[in-house]
């Protein structure tokens, strides 16, 4: 017996995505989803879409309450890896390393953009 597969109804003319294979779209995504949707990585962006300006560790330490050094680390050096981040690193003492976004993260950044504004939009509200 043969079951069918059931899917989700969607509002006409307003997903850019139809037509495509969910299953797939979420295998093809999965490696960047995981990283943004780990904890302490919006928070290391939403400065990043504030300024044009690379971004210092420190300001992200300064930033970022309740996120321990090694997280903040390790989340960085994701989002290097990645693609998203360029870290700038100046042969200087006491030593100086930046942050700024490469093209990738400029994108992602954008779209997020759209995702605070609904955040916020929506905060107010019950």
């Amino acid at each position: 017996m043969e079951t069918k597969r059931k899917t989700l109804p969607m509002v006409k003319d307003s997903c850019g995505f139809e037509g495509y294979d969910a299953s797939s779209l979420m295998t093809d995504t999965s490696k960047l989803r995981k990283i943004i949707t780990k904890r302490g990585t919006l928070e290391i962006l939403i400065p990043l879409c504030c300024t044009t300006k690379p971004v210092r560790y420190k300001q992200f330490k300064q930033a970022m309450k309740g996120i321990s050094s090694r997280t903040l680390s390790i989340r960085l050096k994701e989002l290097e890896k990645s693609g998203v981040l360029d870290r700038l690193s100046y042969n200087e003492i006491p030593p100086r390393v930046e942050y700024k976004l490469t093209s990738k993260g400029q994108e992602l950044v954008e779209s997020m953009i759209d995702l605070l504004q609904w955040m916020k939009k929506w905060s107010k509200t019950r």
